[in-house]
C-alpha cells in the first residue's frame, strides 16, 4: 500500500504588496540603528530574495479562513466527499492572529474551525495542528502517510496555512519577506506504483533551536512585551546549505533513485538565492548541475508564506497555471524544506 495525492488546492490572499509600499519604511538594524539608505535596503532585499511582491490576507480573515478556502478547493477538485475524510491536518506556525490584534488563537485548534466550516458532521474525522515550522506541511504528508499506511485512515487531508503578516516587526527588514497564503491536498490510499517512494526528516534544537523566534520590535518606543518574529538569517542560511542537500541526498538513496531521474523539486520558497544554492550543493554531491527549470519558483511574486509555500506551488503546477511548469504521470518529484526547530525535511514522490 502506498499514497498518492489526488486533488489540491490554494488560496493566494488578493492584497498584493510591492517592494514600493516600503519605500517610507524605517528600518532599524539589530542595535535599533536606522540604515542610511532605505532604497538600497530594499534593492539589495531584492536581489537577495528575489521578492518583489507579497500577498496579505484581508482584515477580516485569519490563517484558517484561508486554510479553509484551500481545504475547500482541494476537496472539490479530488471530487471526493468531505464527510469521507479520517483526517484533517493543518500545518501552521502562529494560529489565528486578527488583523490589528498581538494575541495568537489556537482554542479550538484551527483543523477543528476548518472542519466545521467545511461543516464536517462525522465525528470519527480527526482534527489537529501540527508545528513544525516552514516544513510543517511536508511533516503534515509524512504523518498522513504513517496513517494511511497503519491503516488508521484511508484519506486525509493536508494543508499548510499562515498569516505571517500579523507576526511581523515593521522596523525590521525581514519583514519584507513574508506573506499570507494556504494550500491543500487530499491523499488516500493507493496500490499502484504512483505515491510517496522516500522520507527523511530531522530536527537540530541543541544549537540551532533559537535560530528563527519570537523578539522585541527594533523599536525602543514599541512595547517590549508584543513579540515579532525574528531569525538569524546568515546562521539560517550556512545552516540550510549544509543540511538540506544531504536530507535531499538520503531521500534519493533510500528509493534508489538516480538523480537523473527526478523532474521537478519542490523547495520551500524562503530565499531565491539560498534556494538556488542548495540546489547547487545538491546537484555537487552527484558532480553534476540541475537541469533547467527544474526549481520552479513561486517566492519572486507570493513571497515566503511560511507552510503555505510548497502545497501552493504544488498546486499551482497541478492546474497549469505557472508558465513552463508541468507534471506528467510517472514523473519524480523531490520535495524540501526547512525551517524553525530547526527542522529539515524532504521526500520524493512518483506522480
Amino acid at each position: 500500500m502506498n499514497i498518492r495525492f489526488i486533488g489540491s488546492g490554494s488560496y493566494i490572499p488578493p492584497h498584493k504588496i510591492t517592494n514600493a509600499d516600503f519605500a517610507d519604511h524605517l528600518f532599524l538594524d539589530e542595535n535599533r540603528l536606522p540604515f542610511k539608505e532605505p532604497a538600497s535596503v530594499i534593492e539589495k532585499f531584492k536581489a537577495i530574495t528575489g521578492i518583489e511582491e507579497r500577498r496579505y490576507a484581508d482584515p477580516d480573515q485569519v490563517a484558517s479562513d484561508l486554510a479553509f478556502l484551500a481545504g475547500q478547493l482541494a476537496i472539490e477538485d479530488a471530487g471526493i466527499a468531505a464527510e469521507t475524510l479520517d483526517y484533517i491536518i493543518v500545518a501552521h506556525n502562529y494560529g489565528d492572529v486578527q488583523a490589528g490584534k498581538i494575541q495568537s488563537d489556537t482554542v479550538p485548534s484551527l483543523a477543528s474551525r476548518v472542519k466545521k466550516k467545511l461543516g464536517i458532521s462525522n465525528p470519527k474525522c480527526v482534527a489537529y495542528d501540527l508545528l513544525f515550522g516552514c516544513p510543517g506541511w511536508n511533516e503534515g504528508v509524512l504523518h498522513a502517510n504513517a496513517f494511511i499506511k497503519s491503516g488508521m485512515a484511508k484519506r486525509c487531508m493536508v494543508i499548510g496555512a499562515e498569516t505571517l503578516s500579523r507576526v511581523i516587526d515593521p522596523f525590521d527588514r525581514d519583514s519584507m519577506i513574508y506573506a499570507d497564503g494556504a494550500g491543500a491536498v487530499i491523499i488516500e490510499a493507493t496500490t499502484s506504483e504512483q505515491g510517496l517512494l522516500s522520507h527523511e526528516s530531522a530536527t537540530y534544537a541543541l544549537e540551532e533551536a533559537n535560530y528563527i523566534n519570537f523578539g522585541s520590535s527594533y523599536q525602543q518606543e514599541q512595547d517590549p512585551d508584543i513579540r515579532y518574529i525574528k531569525m538569524k538569517g546568515r546562521k539560517i542560511y550556512e545552516f540550510a546549505l549544509s543540511k538540506v542537500p544531504l536530507a535531499m541526498q538520503a531521500c534519493l538513496q533510500k528509493a534508489d533513485i538516480d538523480i537523473t531521474a527526478i523532474k521537478k523539486i519542490l523547495i520551500h520558497q524562503a530565499n531565491e538565492k539560498m534556494d538556488e544554492a542548495i540546489l547547487m550543493r545538491f546537484y555537487a554531491l552527484y558532480g553534476t548541475v540541475p537541469p533547467p527549470d527544474i526549481m520552479p519558483m513561486t517566492i519572486h511574486t507570493l513571497g515566503n508564506s511560511s507552510v503555505a509555500t510548497i502545497p501552493t506551488l504544488y498546486d499551482l503546477i497541478a492546474r497549469g497555471q505557472i508558465d513552463n511548469q508541468s507534471l506528467h504521470e510517472g514523473d519524480i518529484i523531490l520535495f524540501a524544506s526547512v525551517g524553525a526547530g530547526m527542522n529539515i525535511n524532504a521526500f520524493t514522490y512518483r506522480v
